[in-house]
């Protein structure tokens, strides 16, 4: 189990645990629009999910997840958390889910699986968490364009590498960046992951920081110290 402030994270049955790109996201997401209705695509453990109930008082917070055991998983994990009666989980891909659209949402939010090399693992769960095959970027930005209100934010994690491609997919569905935060690990470090934000109205003064996390070892930055303190039980 992964105790934060306010809730705690069951991950004994799912191949992706608790990791820093899923806290980030959760932590970062824009929602100074104040959604009513937020939509966490890939859920896993169902850990985005909790911290924008957290942060947030949406009254309709859903997430997606295919694969069984995860998604067993999210639903004890909501149902767990003080915000049970907000969070709904779907056992659904995601092609399944947007055949017959019922709601929009004001914020969608997610941590894809982005490993899009050729290899696998002999684990194939895990395989479904990670590997971009299972959740195509085109696939995801489909429904995101589908699925989200007029004034609403789209917010993804990605590996840096994949950053432009991303931005020029998303511009073909005339969804365009309001902030990307480009994140490393130590001042040294280079840049591993983009924390980005869309949304369909095209803004040419696009927010753009950096954030790094550590110091050295377990040390960490205030930036990040700030970002995630609300959630951490040792920030």
């Amino acid at each position: 189990m992964f105790t934060f402030k306010q809730f705690a994270i069951q991950q004994d049955k799912t191949a992706m645990k608790v990791g820093t790109d899923g806290v980030l996201l959760g932590a970062w997401a824009p929602i100074t629009h104040n959604p009513f209705s937020i939509l966490d695509v890939g859920a896993g453990t169902g850990i985005i999910a909790l911290m924008l109930a957290q942060r947030t008082a949406a009254e309709q917070i859903d997430a997606l997840e295919i694969d069984e055991d995860a998604y067993e998983q999210a639903v004890e994990n909501f149902e767990n958390s003080p915000w049970g009666d907000r969070l709904f989980c779907f056992h659904a891909g995601l092609d399944e889910f947007i055949e017959e659209p019922e709601d929009e949402y004001d914020l969608i939010v997610s941590n894809p699986p982005f490993y899009s090399e050729d290899y696998k693992t002999e684990n194939e769960q895990r395989d479904l968490a990670r590997f971009q095959d299972a959740m195509p970027f085109e696939e995801l930005i489909e429904a995101a364009d589908l699925l989200l209100s007029e004034n609403g934010i789209f917010a993804v994690i990605l590996p840096y590498k994949e950053e432009g491609r991303f931005i020029a997919l998303a511009k073909e569905s005339e969804l365009y960046p309001t902030k990307i935060t480009r994140v490393k690990g130590t001042p040294t470090s280079s840049i591993k992951r983009s924390l980005m934000a869309f949304s369909r109205n095209e803004n040419p003064e696009i927010e753009i920081d950096e954030l790094t996390i550590e110091i050295e070892r377990h040390i960490y930055t205030p930036e990040y110290i700030a970002l995630t303190q609300d959630f951490y039980l040792k920030m």
